[in-house]
């Protein structure tokens, strides 16, 4: 009796396009995983052919502290001074700013801030991965968080006094006199790159490139781009091209296209509950006005309908003028809109999170970039001799007169707020602060960054306040969080600190790079030797499975560890466990007889349960490590999951699509090729 096939025939055609796609994939993860070797093929391309490619960005991978050196600090906090039933919630606003300080004041992008509590001791662990001045970050972490209540600066700008204004004066001519010098020595032959190298003061440009500064548009550089666009390749400026921060001597090296641009002007409508609006619409509400808006609007009455009805406030002044913006300046259903979109035509309702919109796309260009170098003279402005005034001036009010930030719920609304209690003293400056800026914002600044800017509906003389706005309970909770971290006197002390050399994790990461190399290379000879064909196309999908697992690593920001490596390698071993069931089981099928075809099918479709099992548990065993672990065993759990994952992919799905193309090159069902399985086994031998 005929066995009927339980697999999917799969067409000739449609194999082709399986086998694209696997190449495809390839290739897009090795751009991502290596995009240095294909940014050199693109330059190569570029100067062969001028086409203006432009190069593939290269964040890196995120290297975690271990592998990039850098600092690890435990703070232990003083909560003597702060209630019991408060200390927690106050050590979490220190650690909130910590993050916050290390971010931004030290430039670390994946700092790993902590709390944690040792008997009745509350402490602060910080890993600052690529830190190399650890007194510098010791000083900035250990200040009591500084919290600042601001008004608005409407004082004049101060004035350049007359001996000011010869010093810049003098200063800006002897400036001008070095840049006609370096005009001459170009005259007398000097190379551009020669001048660059001993006359320029660009510091984004290095001595080896001769002053390029790349492709510019006109906005990154704009009287530079106006001389480039009135001159051709190789020109260079016989006069210094004057800037608002100096002058530059101009060389242009080629010309391309740039990205596509439009000039549109909107009508936005906002509703409850979206982004920065005030108006008071429900969302039903504001899609009716919307459309009735849609059905009134044409090019000729659109400015008018826009400062009459949009709630832009912004640019409904200017008839809804947005100006001119490429595709990435807006939010994505806006961009998507309006560069799809005819010149001359208004949009129907376009929703985004700021509300609807209605798009009056009046032009599209695509203008040129252009390479250039420059050598540049930094001038000197009044602004450099006498700094502007800052937006926000100092009240006097501070977290020492702020007695806590709580999160609160309006009686009547039942909208989250957070509520604010003042002492005496805070009561008194907040009552003259709030009479003087009635309908105006008072900004809430912690270490020098404004985290709140409520406005003031009313004086407010009793000491008690509350910022409300859309906040989320979550939301409302961070900001209770910092607004305590400032109030409350929580000074952290550091008790032990660790610096890991850039040398050790260089080291660390190479030794882990070469038993990531040496593990892969050893399976896949196994592979190869145990297995044979099906060995060889097992360590072709693995290498491939490698190249995914890296650019998803790279891709989700996963920050790469020793133990996130090792999950990395020993996920090599899981995808190799799923071959070798599908391998065995190829083993008996072709004993008993079936064609290369029938057993492959066979093989994949029955070791499928158990594969899908096995990796199921690794799952969920990664799971519960990343949800009660810590550091670094979860990320040892992130990489092997991830592993997993791809492994699963590689081995059903690529491995099992280079097979089906493979064995159209065999006939013979005992081919030596295919595991030189033995004779097949007959229904007498089964008796």
């Amino acid at each position: 009796m005929a066995v009927k096939q339980k697999y999917a025939k799969v067409s000739k055609i449609n194999l082709k396009w399986r086998i694209i796609g696997v190449f495809a994939l390839l290739l897009v993860a090795f751009v991502i995983v290596l995009p240095s070797f294909v940014n050199k093929g693109i330059n190569w391309i570029d100067k062969k052919a001028n086409l203006g490619i432009p190069d593939i960005p290269d964040k890196g991978f995120s290297l975690g502290l271990d592998l990039q050196g850098g600092a690890h600090l435990i703070y232990q906090a003083n909560t003597s001074l702060v209630p019991d039933a408060d200390k927690a919630s106050s050590v979490e606003g220190v650690r909130d700013v910590i993050e916050r300080r290390v971010r931004g004041g030290l430039g670390v992008a994946e700092p790993l801030v902590q709390t944690t509590k040792v008997g009745s001791d509350y402490r602060v662990i910080v890993d600052l991965p690529g830190v190399t001045d650890v007194n510098q970050a010791i000083q900035m972490i250990g200040e009591t968080p500084i919290l600042e209540f601001k008004e608005q600066n409407n004082d004049a700008p101060a004035q350049l006094t007359a001996d000011e204004k010869k010093q810049m004066d003098d200063f800006n001519a002897a400036v001008a006199k070095k840049a006609t010098q370096a005009l001459a020595d170009l005259k007398k032959g000097m190379t551009f790159s020669e001048a660059a190298t001993k006359y320029s003061e660009d510091s984004t440009t290095t001595v080896s490139n001769g002053g390029d500064l790349g492709f510019i548009d006109a906005q990154t550089y704009p009287e530079i781009y106006i001389w480039a666009n009135t001159h051709k390749d190789g020109e260079v400026s016989t006069v210094a091209v004057k800037s608002t921060d100096g002058l530059s001597i101009v060389k242009r090296i080629s010309a391309k296209d740039g990205e596509a641009e439009v000039t549109a002007s909107h009508i936005l409508i906002c509703y409850q509950g979206v982004q920065g609006c005030a108006n008071n619409l429900t969302k039903a509400q504001a899609l009716a006005q919307i459309q009735v808006l849609a059905k009134e609007a044409t090019p000729q009455n659109f400015a008018d309908l826009a400062k009459k009805n949009s709630t832009d406030t912004g640019s409904a002044t200017n008839g809804g003028d947005l100006g001119t913006f490429k595709y990435g300046d807006m939010v994505a259903e806006f961009s998507k809109a309006a560069f799809s979109m005819p010149v001359g035509t208004i949009s129907a309702p376009v929703e985004s999170a700021f509300g609807y919109h209605l798009i009056y796309k009046r032009a599209q260009s695509t203008p040129k970039t252009y390479d250039v170098a420059r050598i540049y003279f930094k001038t000197k402005t009044e602004a450099d001799m006498v700094p502007p005034n800052s937006e926000w001036k100092t009240t006097g009010l501070s977290g020492k007169q702020l007695k806590k930030a709580a999160v609160a719920q309006d009686s009547q609304t039942g909208q989250v707020q957070v509520s604010l209690q003042f002492d005496d003293a805070g009561t008194q400056l907040f009552a003259d602060i709030t009479k003087r800026n009635v309908g105006k914002p008072v900004a809430i600044f912690l270490d020098g960054e404004p985290i709140s800017e409520p406005r003031v509906n009313e004086p407010i003389l009793n000491g008690s306040a509350v910022i409300s706005g859309s906040f989320t309970l979550e939301e409302a909770k961070l900001l209770a969080q910092r607004l305590n971290s400032g109030a409350l006197p929580v000074p952290v002390e550091l008790i032990s600190q660790q610096k890991i050399g850039a040398t050790l994790g260089s080291d660390s990461l190479k030794k882990s790079f070469n038993a990531g190399i040496v593990g892969l290379i050893a399976v896949i000879l196994f592979m190869i030797i145990y297995y044979r064909l099906p060995g060889i196309l097992a360590g072709f999908a693995l290498v491939i499975y490698a190249v995914l697992a890296l650019a998803v690593f790279k891709l989700i920001g996963v920050t790469l560890t020793l133990s996130g490596i090792a999950g990395f390698i020993l996920s090599i071993g899981v995808a190799v466990d799923a071959n070798v069931l599908v391998f065995e089981r190829l083993k008996e099928e072709l004993r008993w007889g079936k064609s290369l075809k029938s057993a492959m099918e066979e093989a994949f479709i029955r070791a499928w349960p158990s594969i899908r099992d096995s990796n199921v548990s690794a799952l969920i065993s990664c799971a519960f490590l990343i949800w009660f672990g810590a550091g670094f065993v979860q990320g040892f759990a992130v990489t092997l999951a991830i592993g997993v994952l791809m492994s699963m992919f590689t081995a059903i799905i690529i491995t099992r699509t280079i097979m089906r193309l493979v064995l159209g090159w065999f006939k013979d069902e005992g081919n030596w090729a295919f595991l030189g399985h033995k004779k097949a086994i007959t229904n007498e031998q089964v008796k």
